[in-house]
């Protein structure tokens, strides 16, 4: 089939019609090629556990490497939960919910208030209006030059590196998703409160085969790997140079989706254990593409290829990125401050 002529390909606003139309096909879930990810996924993690256990009577020095490939495999359980949450790794809605909730207790994650949050990130992400749900948090910089010290301090606490991929993780995880948030209907609070009564039987059950204390430390290596994978992975996603935000009505669905959400392009094994999420570009244009989908989708046509990738390599750059400049229209890091400093001391000699 030829492909569909787009005019508005070219650089401006793209209108719904544009794309709507091309990712239709990439929406229809597959039940094999879910329950292929299910085995391939799900099978590996369980067996790196049992070998974990085995190998906890030979040498921790064999234990943890174990789990640091548990906690790449768990990046992919992720995923999984995270399709599940959209509706579209299964044609069944009961199939998505089922595994979303069980894979959400392998990810420590409860399942409907998650996908309550998530899609709240969906509509909003790129929109300065409408931040603080589901995002990582980003001040412009006006929004900083009149923000007292102590707002300041926090926000450059929030934005250290160590405590952005290594804590939060850890607190987000296993800390603040034991409870719900203001907003949350009654379905959403019940799962925060199923999800833990089962968090804490898993506990309960693999502390006594484990050992309480290895219990403990092996999964606490697991979600160190898995959770810091995870918001840098989403951090690269919505954190670089020439992303997209905009104000009220200036905001726009299609360009949040192609210029706001990057297109990160990853080696074959580490794209293999993220689950495609770094056609991130695809996935907020049409969050009902299931990830084994994605790459065909962004292959399919000329108008996706446009999104400029972002290299394993050339990620790295957003690590000092920290401030939203509105006259600039880029992520500055916190040096461009002092260049504005500069600039208004030359201007008041003047």
């Amino acid at each position: 089939m030829a492909k569909k002529n787009i005019s508005s390909a070219a650089p401006g606003r793209r209108s719904v019609a544009d794309w709507k139309e091309i990712v239709a096909t990439y929406q229809q879930p597959s039940t094999w090629r879910a329950v292929g990810q299910l085995v391939n996924t799900l099978g590996p993690y369980t067996l790196l556990w049992y070998l974990m256990y085995r190998s906890l009577a030979v040498s921790w020095w064999l234990t943890i490497p174990l789990a640091v490939l548990a906690g790449a495999f768990l990046v992919r359980v992720f995923i999984i939960f995270h399709d599940c949450g959209h509706g579209s790794f299964f044609k069944s809605r009961r199939a998505n919910d089922i595994f979303g909730f069980l894979t959400g207790v392998l990810t420590f994650t409860p399942y409907y208030h998650w996908r309550w949050e998530h899609a709240i990130h969906h509509a909003t992400s790129g929109d300065l209006d409408k931040r603080g749900v589901g995002d990582i948090w980003t001040m412009t910089v006006r929004e900083y030059l009149e923000a007292g010290r102590g707002k300041r301090f926090a926000y450059r606490l929030a934005r250290n590196p160590l405590i952005l991929f290594i804590i939060a993780p850890l607190y987000l995880f296993l800390f603040k998703q034991r409870f719900s948030t203001a907003g949350a209907n009654p379905r959403e609070r019940r799962s925060v409160y199923w999800m833990n009564l089962a968090l804490l039987g898993v506990a309960l059950v693999l502390g006594r085969i484990f050992g309480f204390g290895a219990y403990f430390i092996i999964q606490l290596v697991v979600m160190l790997v898995a959770g810091g994978a995870g918001i840098w992975m989403f951090y690269v996603q919505h954190q670089f140079e020439d992303v997209y935000w905009e104000r009220g009505e200036e905001w726009d669905f299609t360009e949040a989706a192609l210029r706001g959400s990057s297109f990160y392009k990853l080696p074959r094994i580490l794209q293999w254990f993220s689950g495609n999420i770094g056609f991130h570009h695809i996935h907020h244009l049409s969050s009902r593409i299931p990830n084994y989908n994605l790459e065909r989708c962004h292959r399919s046509h000329p108008m996706f290829q446009e999104v400029k990738p972002i290299t394993l390599f050339s990620s790295l750059r957003s690590f000092p990125l920290r401030l939203w400049d509105e006259q600039r229209k880029k992520l500055v890091g916190f040096g461009h401050l002092r260049q504005l400093r500069r600039q208004q001391s030359r201007s008041g000699s003047l």
